[in-house]
This record gives C-alpha cells, sequence and structure tokens, in this order.
C-alpha cells in the first residue's frame, strides 16, 4: 500500500509549530544504567578490533567513541525522557513525515572516562531543520544533542541526526532495457598497486612489516604498530570465518542488487577484509560461517577478490 502524501499545508504552516520544539528537553538528568566499567571496554575493543593498550590495565581509559554506549536505555530505555521528542514525532506523523532514518552523528570529547565513572546526561532537540527534498523523500531533519557528565564535569557532547520523511513516489515503470551498470572501479595509488597486482594474478596478498613483523590489511604506506615504512608481502592462505556482516537492502546502487550480503572476513592469517560473500544465500550467512577465498570476474576489466561460503 502506497504511503499517504504529507498533508500539511505550506511550509510556513508547520515549520513554525517544528520550531518551537527547538530547546525543549529530551532528557533532563539521564543516569547511566552501568557505571564506567572493564567489561563494556573489553567488548567494544573486540569488536573494533582495537587493541591500544590504553585501553587496559590500572590506569585505563574507555574508548572516545563509547561515549553513546555509556547513555543507552536497552530494551526497557530510560524512565527519564520528556515527552518533547514523543510530540514532535507525532506532530510529524500527523503531517504524514512517518518514515525515518538516522542520517549522521557526530561527537566531541573532552575528558577522558574511566572504570568507575558515574554517568549523567542531558539531552535537547537542537534544531529542526525546514523542509528538505532527499532522494529518500521529503521531510525534516531533526538534531539532538546529549551533553554527558562524569562526576559532574562535561565529559563529551553528541549529536545525533534523523530524518522524518516521506517516501518519494515509486518511479514509473522502466521503458526500454538499459546498458548493465558498471562497478565503481577501485582507486589504484602507489600505496596499493602491490595489492592489485597481486589480484590480477589470482593472489590476496598482505602486507608484512619487516620492522616488527606485524601483518596489516587494508595496505598502508607504514606500520600502523611500529611506524616503520619498510615491508613486504606474502600471500594469503586463502581461508577465513565471517567475523561480522551486513544485509543490504537499501539504498540501491547501479550494478549492485539488493538484497547481497556484505561481511567483515578474518583471514587465517588474523587480519580482516570487506568483502563480498558468494555461494549462499544472503540471508544464509552467520558470524563464524567457514569461507573461501575466490575471484569474481565483474566485467571484461575488472575482477575482486570475494569469498565463497558453503550451506554444508
Amino acid at each position: 500500500m502506497d504511503r499517504e502524501r504529507p498533508r500539511e499545508g505550506p511550509e510556513q504552516d508547520l515549520y513554525p509549530l517544528l520550531r518551537e520544539f527547538e530547546g525543549r528537553p529530551a532528557a533532563t538528568a539521564g543516569r547511566g544504567k552501568d557505571p564506567v566499567n572493564p567489561t563494556m571496554i573489553r567488548h567494544w575493543c573486540e569488536a573494533m578490533g582495537d587493541a591500544n593498550p590504553a585501553y587496559t590495565g590500572p590506569a585505563a581509559i574507555a574508548p572516545p567513541t563509547m561515549l553513546q554506549a555509556w547513555t543507552m536505555g536497552g530494551l526497557s530505555g530510560h524512565a527519564d525522557r520528556s515527552s518533547a521528542y514523543e510530540e514532535l514525532f507525532d506532530l510529524l506523523d500527523g503531517a504524514g513525515f512517518r518514515s525515518v532514518v538516522a542520517t549522521d552523528c557526530e561527537q566531541e570529547y573532552l575528558h577522558p572516562l574511566r572504570p568507575g565513572d558515574e554517568i549523567t546526561f542531558d539531552a535537547v532537540i537542537e534544531s529542526v531543520s525546514p523542509r528538505k527534498t532527499t532522494k529518500l523523500g521529503t521531510g525534516h531533519f531533526v538534531t539532538t544533542r546529549m551533553d554527558v557528565r562524569a562526576g559532574g564535569r562535561l565529559a563529551g557532547t553528541h549529536r545525533f541526526r534523523i530524518l522524518k520523511y516521506a517516501p518519494a513516489a515509486r518511479p514509473a515503470p522502466p521503458g526500454p532495457a538499459k546498458p548493465a551498470a558498471r562497478r565503481p572501479r577501485p582507486v589504484v595509488n602507489r600505496d596499493n598497486q602491490g595489492f592489485w597486482d597481486g589480484v590480477r594474478e589470482h593472489r590476496l596478498l598482505i602486507q608484512h612489516c619487516t620492522g616488527c613483523g606485524t601483518l596489516r590489511f587494508p595496505w598502508l604506506p607504514g606500520c600502523n604498530a611500529c611506524g616503520s615504512p619498510d615491508w613486504d608481502a606474502v600471500e594469503a592462505e586463502g581461508a577465513g570465518t565471517v567475523f561480522s556482516y551486513v544485509v543490504m537492502h537499501h539504498p540501491p546502487f547501479p550494478a549492485f542488487d539488493p538484497p547481497y550480503a556484505v561481511a567483515l572476513v578474518e583471514l587465517a592469517e588474523g587480519v580482516r577484509m570487506i568483502t563480498n560473500i558468494t555461494g549462499v544465500p544472503y540471508d544464509k550467512v552467520r558470524i563464524g560461517m567457514p569461507v573461501r577465498l575466490a575471484f569474481l570476474r565483474v566485467d571484461e576489466e575488472l575482477e575482486l577478490p570475494v569469498f565463497r561460503g558453503s550451506e554444508g
């Protein structure tokens, strides 16, 4: 069933009502459900593959990018939310802007958080944009700012932006078939030329730092462990497992046919790479699934390394 188009009148009729929400609190004197703790820090670092020693030991700090994690309410939510956010959504829903998508976030870090810190926060509806037209549809961007404190001191600020919109009208049925779109070409430069030379020979090459022995992928001009610019390359065995994955449904891109799985594969050598999974339906891909290197001929000019799974 097609979604109803916005029932609002001219923009000047709705927008002043939306702007009245700017500055209204979305949460006041909120409290984190758990203090900053080593267990959550460890889970975060393992998921991100971040082995920075600053996040372990007696003088550990929390990764700055965890700022929002300490404020999340989980499935039960927070009891200290105000009604402003729900009232704003009701107004936008009533005007026909019933779909929502998160667009971006910004974080500013002022002081490090440490295990044992008790977290408090305040959130405010910072801005509501005039009506905007995007490829998804027409709607309004809503930005919420959250100030995160530890021991009463401002530790950081998190801004989160969503788009409440009415989906664009569906395109008319296609006319005559258009030529198949080509996949975007990879950027090949002096830093990764050796990798693509290996792909042409059906070899998956990993950089090896000759200074400290660390393997790295993707290719970089210097070692991210010791900073040495000296390296050679080793050939990957080709075995791996799915470390994480997403299924892409929207938005569609030319030359791609959603839904399809994009995975972070951990190679037997210990490095990880983003790749497509072939050989199994997208909804059969699972974390921990063993996969094997393959090379996919995309068109007459481009061949890519992918990994093939098995349902067996």
